[in-house]
């Protein structure tokens, strides 16, 4: 089940599915700031693109909470990989790290030049973020930047969700925002 949304000439699409299959210039990775990629959504980047992946993200070393990092994507679909350095719930001020953390996907790969990226439910996984609050501040800032930024490379940002929970979430938050931002145009 996918849903799409245009912004002006941008789309913002849902998808339930596996990231690690996605066909985009980039996907992005839930990380850790140490770029260690054991588990989650991370886990299954390095499984499936190779150990390329982490020997990269090993020269990177540290990423500060709310910025992000790139990376090649090894043998995956996407040939590069976004790592997002999202919050972990208890840690203070999660929801505007959890902002910076996707503005700071969308700020490298408009620098980057790339039309298309895949994006998971940063931190609303083991990192314990709740859904809801994932799928507001992910959507939201999303339309933001893509408002501020009229002239970014992307022309297609992509939500793609392996959890029904969150899915239900980012559902609920692309279709009533998108269209709330619709009428105002």
């Amino acid at each position: 089940m996918t849903i799409e949304k245009f912004i002006g000439n941008k789309r913002i699409v849902l998808v339930k599915g596996d990231i690690t299959e996605r066909e985009v210039d980039a996907i992005v990775n839930a990380a850790n700031s140490y770029l260690k990629h054991g588990g989650g959504v991370a886990g299954a980047i390095v499984k499936k693109g190779g150990q390329i992946i982490q020997e990269e993200s090993d020269k990177i070393g540290y990423v500060p909470v709310g910025q992000a990092a790139i990376t090649t994507g090894g043998r995956l679909k996407a040939p590069w990989v976004i790592h997002a350095v999202g919050p972990r719930m208890g840690e203070g001020d999660e929801d505007n790290k959890l902002k910076s953390a996707i503005r700071s996907v969308l700020r490298l790969a408009t620098e980057r030049g790339f039309k298309s990226i895949s994006v998971p439910a940063i931190s609303a996984g083991i990192f314990g973020f709740p859904k809801d609050r994932c799928a507001r501040i992910l959507v939201g800032e999303t339309l933001n930047f893509l408002k501020e930024n009229p002239k970014t490379s992307l022309e297609l940002i992509e939500f793609c969700i392996f959890d029904d929970e969150a899915y239900k979430y980012f559902k609920e938050e692309i279709e009533s925002i998108a269209e709330q931002d619709l009428k105002k145009s």
